[in-house]
C-alpha cells in the first residue's frame, strides 16, 4: 500500500507533554468560569495577552515555577498566551489582502 504524505506537516514530532500543558491552562481557565473559546474575543486581546505571557515570562525567570492562581507552571500559560497570539495574527493576515 502506498500513502502520499511528502511535505504535510510532521504533526506527530510535536511533544505530547505541549498539547497536555495547553489543555491544562485552557481547561483551568474553563473551571474558572470563563466561556469556551473566550480568549477568542477579548478587547485589546493582542496587547493584553503579550503582557500575560511577559508577566508569566517574568515570573519564571524570577524563579517563581508556578502560577499561585492556577498551580500551574507559568511556562504553560507563556505557551498559552504564545498561542493565543499567534492565533491573532494569522487572523489577521488570512483577512489582508494581497
Amino acid at each position: 500500500m502506498i500513502k502520499k504524505d511528502e511535505g504535510k506537516l510532521r504533526m506527530d514530532l510535536i511533544p505530547p507533554i505541549a498539547l497536555t500543558a495547553l489543555g491544562e491552562v485552557l481547561t483551568a481557565g474553563s473551571n474558572k468560569g470563563y466561556p469556551d473559546n473566550n480568549w477568542k474575543t477579548v478587547p485589546n486581546s493582542e496587547s493584553r495577552y503579550l503582557a500575560a505571557l511577559l508577566r508569566h515570562l517574568t515570573s519564571h525567570m524570577e524563579g517563581n515555577k508556578f502560577d499561585k492562581e492556577s498551580g500551574l507552571l507559568h511556562l504553560k500559560h507563556v505557551l498559552a498566551n504564545i498561542t493565543f497570539l499567534i492565533y491573532l495574527e494569522n487572523e489577521k493576515f488570512q483577512k489582508e489582502e494581497f
